[in-house]
Parts: structure tokens; C-alpha cells; sequence
């Protein structure tokens, strides 16, 4: 009773449905007008053949022939009353059989289902609501960030303003908000004041017009945007962006910081507070065919393996994991011990030939430009003629063997496949794989499900576009920065659960607990790297983590964390604090 309550005010609450049963109304009365009318002439009519029945009767028997169901229980005798007879039954059928159905579909029914569906996909959130992220787009990147939100916990609401959509998206389990997104009341209605993040991932033409809106109203929430264009991000800022985040440009970076095999040196892919994370190819170097305890990195260099990379599967590095030819090392240490493995290993030079890039998008592009900096070369395969810009672009399909044989593929150390099509991706990497068995394949995936199948495929390392996007707009909520090392990899921050508080990390056993490894331990503003198994926790230290998603899910539902210092979120935090 109380849904149908709430059903009958959402019905009545527009202009539209109030015109509506107006006019329903009206008609109703006009019907009741002329039945009351041939009721009179019934009896008139029956007078003057002399017949006599009650004013009841005559109403039965104007209803019962202008629906049609002629009993013939009651009837004229002379050509006039019959006339009259033909009369009724000719505009009951109109006005009861034609007029009236479609009168209440039109002006009722229709109105009323509509209101059903409208009721489902709700256009305010309670006012009690806060501390929610507001989205304006429903893309891959808002769909990875939906995951997060729900794994700690945030609230959130999607702006919806097509109604079919808002439905669709409501029956699939998203929290959406029926409204348009370039409208104020949408905002208030989705109270936009007590909101923790606005998120706007649409084009940078849509997301200028949200971040404008929204600043109108609200000069303190933090609107984070995605930019297209370079261009748009000082635009994007004047219209009240807090944060503009240009994905094409950091996933092509970060696609070029994966590529090894040009050298032997340590190629930073992220830094975590002092500490640089890097990778090297041992491919061509001494370290091929010994232990971690015999390669004395740490002694010589001073840097940590944390890991080693396997075709696509990343390994936790301990004192007898072995150095292969196609292994990829994970390095830990400041800028002066990376250097010194430098120093080490930059005389094994391992190709100098030039990276093959598949595609010249803006990803592709921002790849090549990465690659520009190293000052490594590269050959840039593209279909669309207009995308050639000098002659180290080459025109034609990946998928033919005598354009990518122009391009390098035989003595290629890398392709880099950048196309926004996951399919394409696939059948790329399946192909560039069977034709080089030797060759480093990185490749870009726009949706997180397909991460798995490039591997499968054949990628050693797959970056994905809607996670990429996702953690980092997800970091500005927390007030942290999570580093990426991989598609399901990364480096977190924590501070020392209360349960593990007065432990060593031997007796806290975090790997084998959680399949997160301790990289290193900062106490009272010391960082330790590498601690080891003796070194006792306390309280208020922060432990730096490599985790996959599942290990950081397991430390957030075994042990929780609270807040880091300085005002800063945790990486790690546990589900009840978020």
C-alpha cells in the first residue's frame, strides 16, 4: 500500500499528468451528459407509443444499446423509436467502444505505467545522504571505479538522464539518479553539498559543462575530469576542475616504461613516498642462471628485488628464486641505488632496434612520445591514412605480415599494441605472438574482464584503460596514491593493524596470511627497506606494501587499518572505516 502511495504522488506530481486526468475528466462527464440525454428522449419516445418505464429503466436500456449488448428485453415499436434506437447504439460505439479506451490509455494508463517506471529510477537522493561520489558518465572507467567504490564501501550515484537507460542501469544494480546532468536541480537532488567527489568521464566538451555546473553550486566538493585533448585541460581548469586527468597521455607513459628490452638498465615505473620502483631485463646480463643470493644485487647496488616478472605472471622474490633469460626484475631503492645498478648493467646493450607501436591513436602517440624521451627508436603501424605525420609511421595493417615485416617485427625487442579495441588486441597479440615466440608483447585493454585473455593471448604485460582510470580518480577520494606496478599489482600504504602491534614480521606472517609483502617499514620518520623477519612492529609505523587486489582484500577483511598521519587516507583502510 505504501509503494502504490508512493506510486500515485509520483503520478500526480507532474503538469502533464495533471492536464491529463483533466481532460480524462471532462470526457467522462460528456459521456454522462449524453447518456443522461437519451435517457430523457427514452422516455419521451416510449411515452408517445404509449409505453411507461422508470427513469432507472431508461438508463439501463441507454447503456445496454450504446455498448452494444442489445438485450432486447426493452424495445420500439414505431420507425421513430427505432431511429432513435440506431442512433444511440451508433455513438455508444463510438464514444464507449472507441473514444473512452482510448481515452483512458492515452490520457491514464499510459501516463501511469510511465509513472511506474519513472518510480524506479528516482530522482533525489534522501537528504540524510553524504559522503557519496557523484558520476555523469557511465563508461568503462566509471564502471571499474563503481567495483572500487563498492569494495570500501563508498556510496555512490550515477546522473542518468535518459529515462530507458536509467532503467536498464537500475535493473543491471546500479545506484542511479534520474536527471539531466547539465542542470542545477539534478545537483541538488543529488546532494551535491554533502557530496565527497564529483567524477566526470564524458567527453571534455560534456565534463567542462559539468564541472561549471557543479561549481555554481558548490565551491568546495573536488570534481575530478578525464581530458581527451591537451587542450582542454587549462579549459577543463577554468571551469572549476579540481583534478584533470589525461589517461591517453599516462597509459601511453606507462606503456613505454614497460618495455625492457631495448637495454639493461633500471626503468622507473612509479615512485611510493622515497622509494623509486623500477624494472630490468636481465636478458644479456651476468644475472642469467643465478639466485637471487648469488647476483649480490642488494650488496653491490643496494637495491631489493621485490619480484620478478614471468611471461605475464609476477613472482615474490626470495633468496633461491632463479634469474632467467626472459625474467623481468621488480626493483626497489632510491634514486643513488638505482643508479648504482646502472652503472652495473648499462654495457649490456640489448637491441637497438626500433619498438614497433600498433596503432596511432592517442595512446599510440603518447607511447611513441615516451619512447622519444628514452631516445629509443620506434616504427608506428597505422590503417587510417590521415594519422601519418613523418616516415617513421608506416600505413597498413597489423594484421598483414609484409606491413609489420616494413615496420620490424623480426628484429623488434617489443611491440606495443595501443588500439582502443580489445578484440582487435586479442588477435593482434595471438598473431604477434605465433610469428615471434622470443618478442616482449605489451598491449593496452580497454575493459578490466579482458586483462586475462591478453595474457592468455600472449601479452607479458597488459595495462588496463578503465582501471588505470579508476584507481587514479579513486586515489583523489582517498587522499593517497596507489602505484600501479601491473594489472592487479601495486604498491600500497598502511599503517600497522592494532592486531599486529608488538609482532615481528615473522610472527605476523602478513604473506602467508594475506599475499602481501612487505617492502618496507617507516618508524618515527625512518624508512627501513626490506626489513627483516626480527624487526618488531609498533604502533604508529607504516608498512609499504606490494599486493595484489585479492592480497589487499584479504589485509582489509583480516586485520582493517586506521588512519594514516599527516591528514592523509590509508591506501589499505578497512571496509568499516570507509
Amino acid at each position: 500500500m505504501k509503494f502504490f502511495t508512493s506510486q500515485l504522488a509520483f503520478f500526480l506530481q507532474t503538469t502533464t499528468t495533471r492536464r491529463n486526468i483533466r481532460l480524462l475528466f471532462r470526457f467522462l462527464l460528456a459521456l454522462t451528459a449524453l447518456v443522461i440525454v437519451y435517457s430523457v428522449l427514452f422516455h419521451v419516445l416510449m411515452v408517445y407509443e404509449g409505453q411507461e418505464h422508470s427513469w432507472i429503466t431508461g438508463v439501463y436500456w441507454t447503456l445496454t444499446v450504446m455498448s452494444t449488448l442489445g438485450f432486447g428485453d426493452i424495445t420500439f415499436r414505431s420507425d421513430l423509436g427505432r431511429l432513435f434506437s440506431v442512433v444511440v447504439l451508433l455513438s455508444g460505439m463510438v464514444s464507449l467502444l472507441m473514444l473512452l479506451p482510448f481515452t483512458f490509455i492515452e490520457f491514464f494508463y499510459a501516463p501511469w505505467m510511465r509513472a511506474q517506471s519513472e518510480a524506479r529510477a528516482r530522482r533525489r537522493l534522501p537528504a540524510a545522504t553524504q559522503g557519496h561520489v557523484i558520476l555523469t558518465n557511465y563508461d568503462p572507467v566509471s564502471i571499474a571505479l563503481i567495483q572500487r567504490l563498492k569494495r570500501y564501501g563508498y556510496a555512490y550515484a550515477l546522473l542518468v538522464g535518459d529515462l530507458g537507460e536509467a532503467l536498464r542501469l537500475y535493473d543491471l544494480g546500479i545506484k542511479v539518479v534520474f536527471g539531466d546532468i547539465d542542470r542545477l536541480q539534478t545537483y541538488e537532488r543529488a546532494q551535491i553539498q554533502q557530496a565527497a567527489m564529483v567524477a566526470a568521464t564524458g567527453t571534455d566538451v560534456v565534463n567542462t559543462n559539468v564541472a561549471f555546473t557543479v561549481r555554481e553550486l558548490c565551491t568546495e566538493v573536488p570534481i575530478v575530469v578525464t581530458a581527451n585533448s591537451p587542450d582542454a585541460v587549462d579549459i577543463l581548469g577554468l571551469a572549476g576542475s579540481t583534478k584533470v586527468i589525461q589517461l591517453a597521455e599516462i597509459m601511453g607513459q606507462a606503456l613505454a616504461r614497460r618495455i625492457t628490452g631495448v637495454d639493461a638498465r633500471a626503468h622507473v615505473i612509479g615512485e611510493a613516498r622515497e622509494i623509486l620502483i623500477a624494472e630490468a631485463t636481465a636478458a644479456g646480463t651476468p644475472l642469467v642462471g643465478k639466485t637471487l643470493a648469488q647476483s649480490k644485487l642488494r650488496q653491490n647496488a643496494g637495491v631489493t628485488v621485490i619480484g620478478l616478472w614471468r611471461r605475464g605472471q609476477f613472482e615474490m622474490a626470495t633468496a633461491e628464486t632463479r634469474i632467467d633469460a626472459d625474467s623481468v626484475l621488480v626493483l626497489a631503492g632510491s634514486t643513488e641505488q638505482l643508479n648504482a645498478y646502472d652503472e652495473l648493467f648499462c654495457i649490456y646493450h640489448v637491441s637497438s632496434e626500433p619498438v614497433v607501436i600498433i596503432g596511432a591513436g592517442r595512446v599510440g602517440r603518447a607511447t611513441a612520445a615516451a619512447l622519444a624521451e628514452r631516445e629509443v627508436d620506434y616504427r608506428i603501424v597505422e590503417t587510417n591514412p590521415d594519422r601519418i605525420r613523418n616516415d617513421k609511421y608506416i600505413h597498413g595493417s597489423a594484421a598483414d605480415l609484409a606491413t609489420l615485416e616494413k615496420a620490424g617485427i623480426r628484429a623488434t625487442p617489443a611491440v606495443v599494441i595501443t588500439t582502443h579495441d580489445d578484440d582487435t588486441n586479442v588477435y593482434l597479440t595471438l598473431y604477434c605472438r605465433k610469428l615471434r615466440p622470443d618478442l616482449q608483447i605489451i598491449s593496452r585493454a580497454t575493459l578490466e574482464r579482458n586483462v586475462s585473455t591478453l595474457h592468455r593471448a600472449g601479452a607479458d604485460f597488459v595495462l588496463s584503460y578503465a582501471s588505470m582510470g579508476a584507481t587514479m580518480i579513486f586515489n583523489v577520494l582517498r587522499q593517497t596514491d596507489i602505484l600501479v606496478i601491473a594489472e592487479g599489482l601495486h604498491v600500497a600504504e598502511s599503517e600497522v593493524p592494532e592486531a599486529l602491534v608488538g609482532k615481528t614480521l615473522a610472527e605476523a606472517a602478513i604473506p602467508r596470511d594475506t599475499q602481501c609483502n612487505v617492502v618496507a617499514l617507516r618508524t618515527n620518520g625512518e624508512l627501513k627497506m626490506n626489513p627483516g623477519p626480527e624487526v618488531r612492529l609498533t604502533a604508529g609505523a607504516e608498512l609499504l606494501l606490494i599486493c595484489t587486489t585479492e592480497g589487499e582484500q584479504r589485509f582489509v577483511r583480516r586485520y582493517g587499518a586506521g588512519p594514516a598521519r599527516n591528514g592523509r587516507s590509508n591506501t589499505v583502510a578497512s571496509e568499516r572505516s570507509a
